[in-house]
């Protein structure tokens, strides 16, 4: 007993005496550094110094004095930051001694003061995190005069600019690149990242963007595009800017490029235009999406749209874009113009942009389907001809009626011409060698295009805080009117590859299809709890689709013999009904949890207009979703989600028709397809650490399908494939995705050094002479990443590591496709006396053979450049640039998908010089440091 009490009493007092000690403590003032005004609302942070964790915060009070009490002992960082001027960063110790710091007045100098010579305390922190956003202050990364936003990304952590421009962050694929949160020209990301100046950037900000409905009731819909938005320096914000690039080359290569930018405080206007034959097309798929050219779509049970790329049309299609493949021949210009009146309260965003792009080239494919007893390999030369021109504008309108109510309207609209004329020569034999057929096939296709979309989203702020109510209308009218020839000749040989029978088809085909959708939604949002919420939404949703092909054989009078077993007139109408309930909880400013479900009710109508057949069906979808989101600091967080989403049959999976477009493979429509579930899982975790400039990025996936829609091939004896969409019960095929990335400045050598490590994979199924066929594929890759910059004397960056990939069929387990591989890339600069520099970069790519391909690919890609500037601030460039001077750049690709592996070559640009002028211009003007208010 007496033990328990002296425990009991020990505790008491060592209790009560840790109250009774004097709480450690730092105060002082922030103050500007010329004028001593006080800096209020200043961003006051204590960091532990041994990893840079956030222990407290607060901000400075009106008189500019700050005061955190309630601090441990030990050893921290002090982090003064204020917009505009350079951050403070000073370390301190607390202890028995020591127990309260007094900084007194701690000056803070404008970035616009600070000469390159001076040494201040005050550093700039290069990395900061703001809940969902990673912001990069462009001041504290080096760069060359008069050079653009894609340089400064190059340099930024844990993103990656490819030689076409192609951004990756985290992982991902940049989609938007905005400006100062605004769309510049659309979606094309290169206008901006290739022509906007560096030194007028202020932030760089990464997140995935949201939709609009999600950032207003701060619950997430699932709706995420990787953004980058490039925040402005206020003194760049007037006056004007542009470049004018004139190049001649080698081989008849050419490239011209002007690009004028007025900016005016809240006003900008931009143009642009680009001649060129070396693969400058400065348009991207994101556009090209609202062109029309594709109807292949998929409809979710909410009423949206999905349209995919690659055509998807009767005949050979040409989307318009540019991968590589041909000798590209491109014409692109547009206007942008923005602007902000009545205090910010109204914005107008528009756009206008014509273009055109011709390509011809050729390219052969090697290819192997696997069956279940044999396989089929086939070879395949092509050449073609493609040609699209098209025109489009589009406009955003958002007012703020007053602070509890907003609207935005968006308008676009396009049009579309393209041509294409492609050749086949194939032939195909079977396991044994012996020959199954030979084809040679001319398809030509001309294609007319219209889209409109309109869509309007009012939101209103009620009078308790957390009620909401908002209201989304959009709506879409889509028509193609394609017509074409096909002109084919098959020979069939037998088993033992002796001559069987030759078919000759010469047809006239046309393809009308249209599109519309009105789609609506309701939402309600309503706080329960000062932590917990609820949003309630009603949706409803019309989709008209309808699709008109028609095949005409060849009689005597001319094309006028109607093919009715390859001719259709189909329509399916859909007509949605949702509802749903989201649940939100917050704590803290830490922890947000969410999660609740959408249910819908479906109704199908498909009516084939030849037979006169009308099928009606009724489906119950519902679409769960969960998500969790912690921050552990600032700085540092983590983020799990789960959605669940009904994904219903495209018109062209379900219009019972035949397309012989190829006659050696011919799709077929199915009626009586379901929707598919799939079940999405994500992970992400961020840490940055201000100090020592460590970041860390590591994102999973991982999705399944239930009731999936996959491919059924059925193939007969002289190798002639159909292909139709079917229903898989009791399989799920699956995907995953893991990605990490550490990125590290040692400032010993002052180098930044970047590793990243991920992996991929997929599981998906398909029939094959109704036989299951199970297709396992998976990527391994690492990388290392090493940069240095030393103004204006040199600066050198290296990307590279090694790959692995796998693809295995269990149809034919021994004929995989598994390889290794190795790719990277570098780049050197250096600044030589009389403004003279040396520059180069290379690309390295290595790809083993595989029991399917008994090949190794090889390619080394080598450009080298020698320069010179002129006039004040290097504004005008000559320069000479080898491309390709190996000669090595061979177009090559390996794929793997289903039943099949395939392997392609093609013509691209090979070997030329160069010639070039540059004149950067810009007259912006210069900012006065504005005063704390």
């Amino acid at each position: 007993m007496r033990v328990l009490t002296f425990i009991l009493g020990l505790l008491f007092l060592i209790h009560f005496g840790g109250f009774a000690q004097k709480p450690y403590s730092v105060k002082g003032s922030v103050v500007d550094s010329v004028s001593s005004i006080k800096l209020f609302n200043t961003s006051i942070s204590v960091l532990y110094a041994k990893d840079s964790i956030l222990c407290k915060f607060t901000r400075a009070a009106n008189d500019g004095s700050f005061s955190i009490t309630g601090l441990p002992k030990g050893k921290f960082t002090l982090l003064v930051t204020y917009p505009g001027y350079a951050d403070y960063v000073e370390t301190f110790s607390l202890d028995s001694v020591k127990t309260e710091i007094n900084f007194g007045n701690i000056n803070m100098f404008l970035k616009s003061l600070l000469l390159q010579d001076v040494i201040v305390k005050g550093t700039v922190a290069a990395i900061k995190i703001k809940g969902d956003t990673t912001e990069y202050n462009a001041g504290s990364f080096k760069i060359e005069p008069n050079a653009k936003v894609e340089d400064l990304l190059k340099q930024l952590p844990g993103i990656q600019v490819d030689q076409n421009g192609k951004i990756t962050a985290q992982g991902q694929t940049v989609q938007k690149v905005l400006v100062d949160g605004e769309e510049f020209f659309g979606d094309d990301p290169t206008l901006v990242t290739k022509n906007l100046r560096a030194d007028m950037v202020d932030k760089v900000q990464l997140y995935d963007k949201k939709s609009d409905q999600a950032t207003f009731t701060g619950i997430d819909d699932g709706e995420k595009t990787k953004t980058i938005n490039v925040k402005l320096k206020e003194d760049k914000k007037n006056g004007y800017f542009g470049k004018i690039d004139a190049g001649l080359g080698t081989d008849d290569f050419y490239q011209e490029q002007a690009m004028f930018n007025a900016f005016k405080a809240k006003k900008k206007i931009s143009a642009y235009g680009t001649i060129a034959n070396t693969g400058k097309t400065g348009l991207g798929w994101q556009d090209n999406s609202k062109y029309g050219s594709s109807s292949n779509m998929e409809f979710t049970d909410d009423g949206g749209i999905m349209i995919y790329g690659g055509g998807g049309d009767d005949l050979d299609s040409f989307d318009g874009q540019y991968n590589g493949q041909g000798i590209p021949t491109a014409k692109n210009g547009g206007v942008h113009y923005d602007v902000k009146w009545n205090n910010d309260n109204q914005s107008l965003n528009t756009n206008y942009k014509i273009g055109s792009l011709g390509v011809e080239g050729s390219r052969t494919d090697l290819s192997q389907n696997n069956l279940s007893e044999d396989v089929i390999r086939s070879t395949s030369d092509q050449t073609f001809d493609n040609f699209m021109s098209r025109q489009k504008l589009d406009g955003i309108y958002q007012i703020k009626f007053d602070t509890t109510s907003t609207l935005k309207i968006s308008l676009d609209g396009s049009v579309r011409n393209s041509e294409t004329r492609n050749a086949y020569l194939s032939e195909s034999r079977r396991g044994n060698d012996t020959l199954m057929n030979v084809s040679d096939r001319k398809v030509t296709n001309d294609e007319d295009g219209k889209a409109f979309n309109a869509s309007a989203f009012w939101t209103k702020k009620l009078k308790k805080k957390g009620r909401t109510l908002s209201l989304n209308v959009n709506g879409s009218v889509n028509q193609n009117d394609a017509k074409g020839f096909l002109k084919s000749g098959i020979e069939y040989y037998g088993q033992t590859g002796v001559l069987d029978s030759v078919r000759q088809i010469d047809q006239y085909k046309t393809n009308k299809t249209n599109n519309s959708a009105l789609r609506s939604n309701l939402t309600y949002s309503e706080p329960i709890t000062k932590d917990f919420s609820v949003i309630f939404n009603y949706g409803f949703s019309i989709n008209n689709s309808s699709a008109d092909r028609k095949s005409f054989n060849l009689s005597e009078s001319g094309y006028d013999l109607l093919d009715r077993s390859l001719s259709n007139d189909y329509s399916l109408d859909q007509l949605s009904n949702q509802v749903g309930a989201i649940f939100s909880y917050r704590k803290n400013n830490k922890t947000t949890v969410n999660f609740g479900t959408r249910a819908s009710a479906v109704r199908f109508q498909q009516v084939d207009e030849y037979t006169g057949t009308r099928y009606k069906r009724n489906f119950a979808n519902w679409n769960p979703e969960a998500s969790y989101h912690y921050k552990f600091t600032q700085q540092r967080s983590i983020r799990i989600s789960y959605n669940g989403n009904t994904s219903q049959p495209g018109l062209s999976q379900i219009q019972p028709i035949r397309v012989n477009t190829d006659p050696l493979n011919i799709t077929l429509g199915n009626p009586d397809l379901n929707p598919s579930f799939t079940n999405r899982f994500n992970a992400s975790y961020s840490s940055y650490k201000i100090l020592s400039e460590q970041s860390v990025w590591i994102n999973g996936s991982y999705n399944f399908t239930v009731d999936p829609i996959v491919s059924s091939v059925a193939v007969d004896p002289s190798g002639v494939k159909t292909y139709q969409s079917i229903n898989l019960s009791g399989k799920k095929p699956s995907s995953f995705y893991f990605s990490t990335y550490l990125d590290k400045k040692i400032k010993k050598v002052d180098m930044n050094v970047g590793v990243n490590v991920s992996a991929n994979g997929n599981t998906y199924f398909s029939l094959v002479d109704n036989i299951l066929n199970k297709t396992r594929s998976f990527n391994y890759s690492g990388g290392l990443r090493i940069s240095k910059y030393k103004q204006k004397k040199y600066d050198f960056y290296t990307n590279f590591g090694p790959n692995y990939n796998t693809s295995e069929s269990s149809l034919q387990k021994d004929l995989n496709n598994n390889g290794a591989g190795f790719n990277g890339d570098a780049s050197f600069n250096v600044y030589l006396p009389g403004k003279f520099r040396i520059g180069s970069d290379c690309n390295y790519e290595y790809r083993a053979k595989t029991k399917s391909f008994d090949e190794n690919f090889e390619r080394f890609i080598w450009n080298a450049s020698l320069s010179k500037t002129f006039l004040k601030q290097d504004a005008l460039k000559l320069s000479v640039t080898g491309y390709d001077l190996l000669d090595q750049n061979k177009g090559f690709n390996r794929s793997a998908g289903g039943n099949y592996i395939s392997q392609t070559s093609y013509t691209n640009i090979r070997r030329y010089f160069m010639f070039s002028l540059v004149w950067d211009f810009n007259k912006m003007g210069g900012g006065v440091a504005q005063q704390a208010k």
